[in-house]
């Protein structure tokens, strides 16, 4: 231990959780073998298990029914969507754990994109637009850590400056600064729902290359 360059122990781990709408709700993710979607009323059971094994922070990941699916992502703005109840619930269980939430538009949206399409391309600054307005309710609802994960150019001095601008200051940002335009997410994609809503079209017009 003493010429190890690197040390891993608990205190570097951030435990996922995929949220769902409904009561009474774990639903096996079949692409993950072991991992569930909670209900909201049902995250004290993982809650529990982080918090006795000393874990320092939760991301959550939201499941959204397609009802709520538009081409604009809209239910990302509103304040009492799934992922703003599953922070209230989490400070609730364990006020000392921290929460960072993913800032992106493709659970939300109907055609699985993390951005809106305009034109039939992704519109990079119209959709920073709504990733300010989802990031700034995720952090008045309690969130810790703002996670951009879409990869639009410029969002996260936006971000910043938005924050600073609504006094979050404490707020953290933890960006997905290399994102890869690969098979790699279909696991996760399963489990926010938008593969199915991303068909055969894909994301490499603005993730990256990993060749």
């Amino acid at each position: 231990r003493l010429i190890n360059d690197t040390y891993l122990d608990k205190s570097d781990f951030i435990l996922p959780i995929f949220v769902c709408e409904g009561k009474n709700k774990k639903q096996e993710i079949k692409s993950m073998p072991g991992i569930f979607r909670y209900s909201i009323d049902r995250l004290d059971e993982i809650i529990s298990r982080a918090s006795k094994n000393e874990i320092p922070a939760v991301a959550i990941f939201p499941l959204i029914e397609s009802s709520k699916k538009n081409n604009k992502g809209t239910e990302a703005l509103n304040k009492n969507n799934v992922v703003c109840n599953a922070i209230h619930q989490v400070k609730k269980l364990n006020k000392n754990i921290g929460v960072m939430c993913d800032v992106a538009l493709d659970p939300y949206t109907s055609h699985g994109h993390d951005g809106l399409i305009i034109n039939n391309e992704i519109d990079n600054d119209e959709t920073n637009k709504i990733l300010i307005k989802q990031a700034l309710i995720q952090a008045q609802a309690g969130c810790d850590i703002i996670a951009p994960s879409d990869m639009m150019d410029g969002r996260i001095g936006s971000i910043r400056a938005t924050l600073e601008k609504s006094g979050n200051i404490h707020t953290k940002i933890m960006a997905y600064s290399a994102k890869y335009a690969s098979a790699f997410y279909g696991p996760f994609r399963d489990a926010v729902g938008s593969s199915a809503n991303l068909g055969k079209s894909n994301k490499k017009a603005y993730q990256m290359d990993p060749s």
